[in-house]
């Protein structure tokens, strides 16, 4: 029994001996595989955060494109809605003299009935012009006096009537909106 037992211990501890063997081969082979695998996992890492910058980096472009594109689209429908007005008044500023000319025909006596009927109709068809463009007339008898409308060529004083009121208008003024086409000249009291 005992050959039998010195046979079984040797086999016992060349069992052992191989598995420490093995054990120490895994060992390796897993510090191996672990530093490999740690380089790949930081080499990916790496990789992922340089796609992660350059994807942060084309966002950040196309929102700024964007951004300024509308910026772009804004201003633009600004500018045409500022030129729309300002060409209206170039226009009808070229008109005036006109309107003024048969303003001045109209208060004159004629003894031609339909030539003064004539005149006065195409003083009308003016002024519908001038309405549909939203152009008024600005300058009236009475009205208080406001240098953004107005200009005083004459003052007078006179108690019977208020203060800073247009008392006559030697030329009609336009404005369309806010913006003046020409003021009015005008007489003033007090």
């Amino acid at each position: 029994m005992a050959k039998k037992e010195k046979k079984d211990e040797k086999f016992i501890k060349a069992n052992i001996k191989e598995a420490e063997n093995n054990v120490e081969e895994i060992n390796d082979k897993t510090a191996e595989t672990s530093e490999t695998d740690v380089k790949e996992t930081d080499e990916k890492s790496a990789e992922i955060e340089k796609l992660q910058k350059q994807l942060d980096e084309l966002n950040d472009k196309y929102m700024r494109l964007i951004a300024e594109y509308d910026n772009f689209r804004k201003r633009s429908q600004k500018e045409k809605d500022a030129i729309y007005p300002d060409a209206v008044a170039a226009t009808v500023e070229k008109f005036l003299s006109l309107s003024d000319n048969f303003e001045r025909a109209m208060s004159f006596e004629c003894k031609d009935e339909e030539f003064k009927k004539g005149i006065v109709m195409i003083q009308n068809s003016l002024s519908d012009i001038f309405k549909g463009l939203n152009v008024e007339a600005i300058g009236i008898p009475g009205e208080d006096f406001d240098p953004n409308f107005h200009n005083a060529v004459m003052h007078i004083d006179d108690e019977s009537l208020g203060e800073n009121k247009i008392t006559d208008v030697f030329q009609k003024g336009y404005k369309i909106g806010d913006k003046v086409i020409r003021c009015a000249i005008v007489k003033v009291a007090n």
